[in-house]
């Protein structure tokens, strides 16, 4: 991991670019000529996951072509960590673009991108409000424990694999215990949008009723009919 900044923690917005390609070819160094912006560079998800939460930086520029994982995985794992802008860089062409953005990207660009035009979105995305800090890496209750850097689930001890929405659901369940979040809530905080139907919501919230009553026969989310659905761990049962 390499900072690109003279002088780090001068309050300068921070910028963390991960993929071996971000560095090297001089993409992104424009940034840190100026006085306003921290350049901090990954060449790989290990090395990125590792400084996106020590640096807590203000926007991600995400090569999608990682060497050693799913580069939508890690977008997957950074959406459900923060709301921090993420860039993508897809070596698809409109079906890449397009399942970046789906999967939580802000914005997506196809390789290899123009300097100008890279710094020019970066710019623009450090420009948009933020909603809030960084999330907390674990989640608990009476039935889980989420680990959100090592994408980890467990329900009453015992482990649960997870798609990486399916990871994002449970963690908004889990961030919401007792309220009732509609299809639409749902739509925005797992997907990032409301463009989609209803019908993957409910598609998806029967996936994770299935995986965790098989790993651990618990049903914490109910369905409100005609509304949304309501987490209820132990707690709120008895609350």
């Amino acid at each position: 991991m390499e900072s690109l900044s003279r002088e780090p923690g001068d309050g300068r917005r921070k910028v963390l670019a991960i993929g071996r390609d971000l560095g090297g070819s001089g993409l992104l160094r424009g940034l840190s000529d100026g006085a306003r912006t921290e350049l901090v560079r990954a060449e790989n998800a290990n090395d990125g996951l590792r400084a996106f939460y020590e640096r807590q930086p203000d926007l991600v520029v995400l090569d999608l072509e990682l060497p050693d994982a799913e580069g939508l995985d890690i977008l997957g794992t950074i959406r459900a960590l923060s709301d921090v802008p993420v860039l993508a860089l897809s070596g698809d062409e409109e079906e890449g673009r397009v399942t970046a953005l789906r999967a939580g990207a802000d914005d997506c660009l196809s390789k290899p991108p123009s300097q100008v035009e890279l710094e020019a979105r970066v710019e623009a995305l450090l420009r948009r409000p933020r909603q809030g800090d960084l999330r907390p890496v674990v989640l608990t209750d009476e039935y889980v424990e989420i680990d959100r850097v090592r994408h980890r689930v467990t329900v009453l001890g015992q482990e649960v694999a997870l798609t990486p929405i399916e990871f994002r659901m449970l963690a908004t369940f889990v961030e919401n215990p007792g309220r009732v979040l509609g299809h639409g809530q749902l739509l925005e905080l797992v997907w990032g949008d409301r463009i989609r139907e209803r019908d993957e919501v409910k598609l998806y919230v029967s996936y994770l009723r299935r995986k965790l009553g098989t790993a651990a026969d618990v049903d914490p989310v109910e369905t409100v009919r005609g509304v949304g659905y309501r987490y209820r761990p132990r707690a709120a049962e008895n609350s």
